[in-house]
């Protein structure tokens, strides 16, 4: 009797043990990354928005979102002003404004049309670079996607904070991109669970 219960209750351990170690599996796998954190710094008394923050290294994995990215036509107002996004993403243009809207983009050579409110227009963005969105009837409306050849990107907020998890460890160039800002590029690298901070400052 005392010796089926023994057998009994190790076999219970060795399952217990099975289990911790497979839901310890994924906890430790998704650990395994690492990611930068900092703030960037807009001389000249402009805004910190805005600014995209990338790290770019060879031979990553793609994977653009299944759904559309949003862009907002709101009082006469793209929103947001900057959006960054994987090669191969879609990006549809909103209407909630209570009149017609045009999308054009000169680096992109489309013409969406115009449309009510209400009504959507979905564009696909399969290059990497920066494309201008523009108004033919609201000439002062403006708005820019940035489309990238990496998976590991963010847009500063109105502090200049920006953050990018889930890097795989390994040495990347981050590099930024702002309108009418120069360009910084910088080694950095990423280990295991260790957060990286970096500050930068960009003028024109």
């Amino acid at each position: 009797m005392n010796q089926d219960w023994e057998r009994r209750w190790g076999h219970n351990l060795l399952v217990g043990a099975a289990l911790a170690a497979s839901l310890a599996a994924p906890l430790a796998a998704a650990g395994a990354d690492g990611g930068v954190t900092g703030t960037v710094t807009v001389t000249g008394g402009r805004t910190n928005a805005d600014v995209v923050v990338s790290l770019v290294a060879p031979g990553l994995t793609l994977a653009p979102p299944p759904k559309p990215v949003e862009i907002d036509q709101q009082g006469l107002v793209f929103r947001p002003h900057v959006v960054a996004v994987v090669q191969g993403t879609t990006v549809r243009f909103l209407n909630n404004d209570q009149e017609d809207h045009n999308v054009y983009s000169p680096e992109g050579g489309y013409n969406l049309g115009t449309w009510p409110a209400g009504q959507v227009r979905d564009q696909l963005f399969d290059r990497p670079g920066t494309y201008t969105q523009l108004c033919r009837i609201h000439v002062d409306m403006e708005a820019f996607v940035v489309v990238l050849d990496t998976p590991y990107f963010a847009v500063t907020d109105s502090t200049g904070r920006f953050e990018i998890t889930g890097v795989a460890p390994g040495t990347y160039t981050l590099t930024t991109w702002g309108r009418r800002l120069k360009r910084v590029e910088r080694p950095v690298t990423i280990t295991a669970g260790a957060p990286v901070t970096v500050d930068l400052t960009l003028g024109r």
